[in-house]
């Protein structure tokens, strides 16, 4: 019995999953099973860019629903828009360059695709002579007496 030491004691055993393994659907479940307590949170909007954050009233708003839409220009203004400026003899172009817009944003008014912008709306009310928001719509606009 001299040669086996009784003090001297060797423990095998595996080594522990690693990080990632251990993070893996199938190590948390078997983890469960063995009656282990296992803590699970879930980040917060981890790794999505919140540059471009769009929330849940936007996506509602870009679907356009019945009771939730965004307004648009109403045609009969698109209308005076037009025939306005095709008294003055502009193209949709001159009207844009005058007003500093692009081309496309009178087109877009003109036919009733614009949201209202009452910086545009007035720029196109100065540079058309005809007013284009409240009661008297294509009513000539009176000219304001300059402040000095």
């Amino acid at each position: 019995m001299a040669e086996s030491d009784w003090d001297t004691v060797t423990v095998l055993r595996k080594k522990g999953p690693t990080a990632a393994q251990a993070k893996s659907k199938q190590a948390i479940t078997s983890a469960q099973r063995r009656g282990e307590e296992v803590e699970t949170t879930k980040k917060w909007s981890a790794g999505q860019n919140k540059q471009h954050l769009v929330t849940k009233n936007t996506a509602k708003l870009d679907r356009e629903t019945e009771e939730l839409h965004h307004d648009r220009v109403p045609l009969e203004v698109g209308k005076v828009i037009q025939q306005g400026r095709q008294e003055k003899g502009l193209t949709q172009k001159d009207l844009a360059t005058k007003i500093n817009e692009k081309p496309q944003v009178i087109a877009d008014y003109e036919c009733g695709r614009a949201i209202p912008n009452n910086q545009v709306m007035g720029k196109i009310e100065r540079a058309i002579g005809l007013k284009l928001r409240g009661k008297d719509i294509g009513q000539p606009l009176e000219a304001k007496p300059k402040k000095k």
